[in-house]
């Protein structure tokens, strides 16, 4: 075997880092702690004890307080002398008699003149339809019997629109047209009232509106022969024709 081969054990440079590193680590920490260390200067303190025992032996002084006297309490209230007085005079008791009757006593009929009694007869709005009722409103010139008053009223009323009807220049205009339905009501004196109006633009409702407005009193329909209103529909139709 060689003998120029280094022993490893016999190597002293071999943890040379080793004791570097700790060498290092300790001169950082006494240089860091020789840094931090501060010194104050010594200041002469002089202490004084306070002796305070004379001032607790010293004696509170106690105050008398004079209140005043209470007040006398009040007088006793002298006790009412009640006086009796005799009764003197006599009172006359009252007699409460019944009411109620027997069958001894004879109970007196009270004669009433029909003729004294008033009958107020109630005048009442009555709607009865145009397709039901007994007389139909007679519209100003029709004559006969009912069947023909109704054909009659109801070809004057078409005749009667068709005269006033007039198509509202703006609903021309923006191309309104469709079906108005109108339903008025001829009252007890012949006037033609609660006209109202469905369809598919206020404009065109109005336009209905104001051609019913303009129909003539009637002679009123009766039903029972009494006088009565008489509702009625009708659709008024609008139409664009190009």
């Amino acid at each position: 075997m060689s003998r120029n081969k280094k022993d490893p054990q016999l190597d002293v440079g071999r943890d040379s880092s080793l004791y570097f590193s700790l060498g290092l680590c300790l001169m950082l920490f006494i240089t860091w702690k020789s840094m931090e260390h501060k010194t104050y200067d010594k200041a002469e303190m002089a202490y004084e004890a306070i002796d305070m025992s004379q001032d607790l032996e010293d004696d509170i002084p106690i105050t008398n307080l004079t209140a005043p006297p209470p007040p006398p309490p009040p007088p006793a209230a002298s006790p009412e002398v009640i006086t009796i007085v005799e009764d003197i005079e006599d009172i006359e008791e009252s007699v409460i008699e019944s009411t109620e009757t027997n069958q001894e006593e004879a109970i007196e009929e009270e004669i009433v003149d029909v003729d004294d009694v008033d009958v107020e007869e109630v005048d009442e709005d009555i709607d009865v339809p145009f397709s039901v009722v007994e007389s139909v409103p007679i519209y100003p010139g029709c004559k006969g019997d009912n069947v023909q008053l109704k054909k009659c009223f109801q070809t004057k009323i078409q005749e009667h629109i068709n005269k006033n009807f007039t198509y509202p220049k703006t609903a021309q205009e923006l191309g309104m047209q469709g079906k108005v339905f109108v339903v008025f009501t001829v009252d007890k004196k012949g006037f033609v009232t609660k006209i109202r109006t469905r369809g598919p633009d206020k404009i065109l409702e109005k336009e209905a509106s104001r051609i019913f407005e303009l129909l003539p009193q009637m002679t009123p329909g009766r039903q029972r022969g009494r006088a009565v209103n008489v509702p009625y529909s009708i659709p008024v139709i609008f139409k664009i024709i190009t």
